[in-house]
């Protein structure tokens, strides 16, 4: 049926039809016109226009495969392959036949706990070309799905020059024995190039022709090597004879005319009975090598052996990698690929069983290919191992193109592999074709095969073992999407088959694994470093499982068992305009102290019902924001009438159950301009601020002097500026609500670069002023604040790259008035001592700034004005308030630490209050005043 005729019939399915192709035969053309009228009306009931159906069709039309043909041959002939007719007598003769049974039913039962992952995933949703790469990087990422998709690809290249080069090997060593013809067949190693690279011509020829004369050759090579086997099988009743054994090249004691006969006894209890345990010792006759290989002279192992017998049945893919061509790829990959799993797993038992039965060990261990003495006619099985071994290679070389074709039209690998991807033909990927039989011809030209097996298998089993991955974490990520019509699995199943292909890695070559697990490794960095951002879409398990685990630890975690001595802050730092609030985000980072981080963000305005969220449009712009400036936090938008509205939400939904803010950080209101750090990246790195950033900066102008502050102001509405009153208010709302409070001034005039530049000498500090300059003579510098303070500044200075260019100072205030200021000072050593704290006091005199408020009380000055003369003073050039006290210790300063008084408790006060703060902090370096009014020290363990 053509390729438009059966999308006719699934677009008339859809109504209950028979196909149109079929309703339409017998008709006359008069009568086909309603037909194709009535046609026209389904698809426009069904939403489907002309051209979507003619898009539909062609992309149907390179799916002609069904489930025999694509699936079952194809596996069936993988597992096959070479073992079929020439390593069965090797494992019999060397593990015995409950032992080859045993390592049969482990290998099957390892592949089968892979398959049944396969049958999972390929039901869970449309499964495109590329089988096992496309499953694994459409569910683990595009950094492991290309890795692994890059090592499937050689492996399918590599061991199709393997079965090419078994395939010559049959060809050229069992034909023509006795003859001019046969030895000039085998001289020379470029003879057997040269018949290897006829094979993999021909290869191509049949991929470049498509994946319908694939099928169709594949179908008649499993009808031909099922025939060879029955002939095999039907063979072994013959009586007994005696069958040549080869003699090892390596016997110097053995000339041409010695020949040794191996037994074959026909059925026989006795030689059941000598075949069915494991041999008592092995063969130490150097003459005839028994119990050694007899090729190489080396010992043969149960794991050399099983490693045998694993890597000849691993072709479990060969049909998940047709996926592209099957009609149904959901249905055909899992029933095709069980049924061929069981078939040849019987097969092989069967003849496991004749053979134990009927061979002696002896001849077994010595003569691999005794089937061809067994068989009624010898050619038989020549004809079995070249075209099973034919077979394979083909199968393994369209395999490798459908998988590189993948990993082109990803753009997994980008400009290197871009050009394979303009050579097409249809559905039929020509340029990856083409570069697969290249490939595979540049290996044989190699050679060196018997190294690259063990490569082969290996990458192989990680191939595998990634599948498994992929489907436990599918599993227990628990995603509602996840939804297989295949059931027949469990998370056990995966994890077996994981734990199963891992160890048959380190089985195989535990030397060549760790090789290729460690370019696995390369492979997958390189892709985290390089992926474009386009893979995304794709979707990663790693996001799935990280919410699962999330969430379940996120219910573990009790804010009722919360003890103070695992405080750690949790800030929120509220953030109008990103533009000139870079250095204070970037310092909050580091103040965080692997605690809880988010940018909280206010729109002003009201949300009409209706409309668009207003915060959700802004979101993603805040994300790209948060990733250009490397910084780990969250984000919070939220829409409020006004700027304290949003406040009070933020305040009381940022975080999640126990993880939420219990430090808010301000910017401080003040007519400083304001200035723009974007810009000024783009003028320092054009390239690397611009193209590197997703982060729109158009969308956020620098705010006017009248409103420069970077943390307050809310976006989008010109009559939002904050008065003193609203300010001040915020603060107050925040500490009633239970949280810290940190204002945070001056931070534009931070250089962190210049600070903690390794090849500056300066050595800079970071000053903790524990003292409530508004309130000096009931000041504490043991209470909450100040231990607060002190926490703050502590916890900068653990940071490593702070910790190796500062120094932390505390500055106790003294006066004559003091009783014992030496006192104090030991006491405030010990406190630091007991929080193990380390830091420098240094006591600094302060009566002459305690003198003016005497003086301005004594002169009978205001209220108002004692306290201006108090914090701004200036006396001979010098200032002589705290302002002047505060800088003048603050030249080789970084950030400053000062204690933030609690707010007044009547509104009328806000004015003054906020106009104190800025005088007190007029000039300084960055500064932080902070509030605390929870314990965050102990100096218990």
């Amino acid at each position: 049926m053509a390729a438009g005729e059966a999308s006719i019939n699934s677009t008339n399915a859809e109504f209950g039809g028979t196909g149109e192709a079929e309703a339409v035969v017998g008709v006359s053309k008069k009568e086909r016109a309603p037909l194709l009228t009535q046609r026209k009306l389904f698809r426009s009931l069904s939403g489907r226009d002309i051209s979507s159906t003619s898009s539909e069709e062609n992309n149907d039309s390179g799916r002609t495969l069904g489930t025999f043909e694509g699936v079952f041959a194809p596996v069936c002939l993988s597992q096959f392959s070479a073992l079929l007719f020439l390593r069965v007598g090797f494992i019999i003769g060397n593990l015995g036949l409950l032992a080859s049974c045993g390592s049969l039913s482990l290998a099957y039962m390892i592949l089968l706990f892979t398959i049944l992952s396969v049958c999972a995933i390929s039901t869970n949703g449309a499964v495109e070309g590329g089988g096992a790469y496309y499953m694994i990087s459409r569910t683990l990422g595009p950094e492991f799905g290309g890795a692994i998709g890059a090592l499937f690809f050689f492996a399918n290249i590599f061991s199709s020059a393997l079965y090419t080069t078994g395939c010559v090997e049959g060809l050229v060593d069992n034909f023509g024995e006795s003859g001019k013809i046969a030895h000039f067949l085998r001289e020379g190693r470029w003879y057997s190039f040269a018949y290897g690279s006829a094979v993999n011509v021909f290869n191509m020829l049949v991929c470049l022709v498509g994946a319908g004369l694939f099928a169709k050759l594949t179908v008649a090579i499993l009808a031909i090597v099922l025939f060879c086997t029955l002939s095999v099988i039907l063979s072994f009743p013959i009586n007994d004879f005696f069958i040549p054994v080869p003699i090892p090249a390596a016997n110097p004691l053995v000339n041409d005319s010695y020949t040794l006969y191996g037994n074959y006894t026909g059925f026989s209890a006795l030689t059941l009975k000598e075949n069915l345990g494991l041999p008592s010792e092995p063969y130490r006759d150097y003459t005839t090598c028994s119990g050694d290989d007899y090729e190489t002279c080396s010992i043969v192992t149960f794991a050399l052996t099983f490693g045998v017998l694993f890597s000849g049945v691993t072709g479990i893919m060969a049909g998940a990698n047709m996926s592209g061509e099957l009609k149904e790829p959901g249905r055909s990959i899992p029933f095709g690929t069980l049924m061929a799993t069981l078939f040849t797993f019987l097969t092989y038992l069967l003849l496991f069983v004749l053979t134990a039965s009927t061979s002696t060990r002896f001849l077994l261990c010595n003569n691999y290919i005794f089937m061809m003495g067994v068989n009624i006619w010898k050619p038989f099985v020549t004809v079995g191992i070249v075209t099973a071994t034919l077979s394979a290679s083909l199968s393994n070389i369209i395999g490798s193109s459908r998988v590189l074709a993948a990993l082109v039209k990803d753009n997994i690998y980008g400009k290197m592999t871009r050009f394979i991807g303009l050579m097409s033909c249809g559905s039929n990927p020509v340029g990856a074709v083409v570069v697969s039989a290249i490939l595979v011809e540049g290996v044989l030209l190699i050679g060196g095969l018997n190294t690259i097996a063990k490569f082969t298998s290996i990458f192989f089993l990680l191939s595998y073992l990634a599948t498994n991955l992929a489907c436990l974490g599918l599993e227990w990520a628990s995603a509602p999407n996840f939804r297989p019509t295949f059931r027949y699995f469990s998370w056990w199943t995966t994890l077996l088959g994981i734990i199963g292909n891992g160890a048959m890695m380190f089985v195989i070559s535990p030397s060549v694994a760790g090789i290729c697990v460690i370019m696995l490794l390369v492979l997958v960095i390189i892709l985290h470093l390089q992926s474009p951002s386009e893979h995304h879409q794709w979707g990663s398990i790693s996001q799935a499982l990280i919410f699962h685990q999330v969430r379940k630890y996120l219910l573990l975690l009790d804010s009722r068992k919360d003890h103070v001595k695992f405080w750690r802050p949790q800030m929120l730092l509220m953030v109008n305009n990103p533009r000139s609030a870079c250095p204070l985000i970037d310092f909050t980072n580091d103040l965080k102290k692997s605690g809880l981080y988010v940018l909280g963000h206010v729109k002003v305005g009201n949300y009409n019902e209706g409309e668009r969220d207003p915060a959700a449009e802004d979101y993603p712009k805040w994300m790209a924001l948060v990733d250009h400036l490397k910084v780990k936090a969250f984000v919070e938008v939220t829409v409020g009438r006004t700027v304290r509205e949003g406040l009070h939400h933020l305040v009381r939904v940022s975080g999640l159950g126990a993880m939420k803010p219990n430090t808010i950080l301000f910017g401080f209101r003040d007519n400083t301009p304001s200035q723009d750090f974007f810009t000024r990246l783009i003028l320092l790195s054009p390239e690397s601020a611009v193209e590197s950033s997703p982060f729109n900066v158009s969308n956020y102008q620098a705010t006017s002097p009248t409103s420069a502050s970077p943390s307050l102001l809310a976006s989008g509405s010109p009559g939002s500026v904050i008065t003193p009153e609203e300010y001040i208010g915020m603060i107050a709302d925040v500490l009633n609500l239970g949280k810290n409070v940190c204002l945070c001034r001056h931070f534009h005039q931070m250089d962190k670069a210049a600070i903690l530049r390794k090849d500056n000498r300066q050595k800079f500090y970071i000053d903790v002023w524990p003292v409530d300059f508004f309130n000096p003579d009931e000041s504490n510098i043991f209470g909450t604040t100040s231990l607060f303070l002190m926490q703050l500044a502590t916890i900068l200075n653990m940071v490593s790259s702070w910790r190796k260019r500062t120094m932390l100072r505390v500055f106790l205030c003294v006066s004559s008035r003091d009783a014992d200021p030496e006192a104090q000072k030991k006491q405030v050593k010990h406190m630091l001592h007991e929080l193990r704290i380390n830091a420098t006091i240094v006591p600094v005199p302060w009566d002459h700034v305690v003198t003016n408020i005497a003086q301005g009380q004594s002169d009978s000055q205001s209220e108002a004005e004692a306290d201006t003369d108090y914090l701004s003073h200036l006396n001979n050039g010098y200032i002589n308030g705290v302002n002047g006290l505060v800088s003048g210790q603050s030249v080789d300063t970084a950030v400053t630490f000062l204690y933030l008084p609690r707010p007044p408790p009547t509104p009328a006060h806000y004015a003054r209050y906020l106009e104190l703060l800025t005088q007190i902090t007029n000039g300084l370096r960055p500064t932080v005043m902070v509030h605390g009014i929870s314990a965050v020290t102990t100096t218990n363990l």
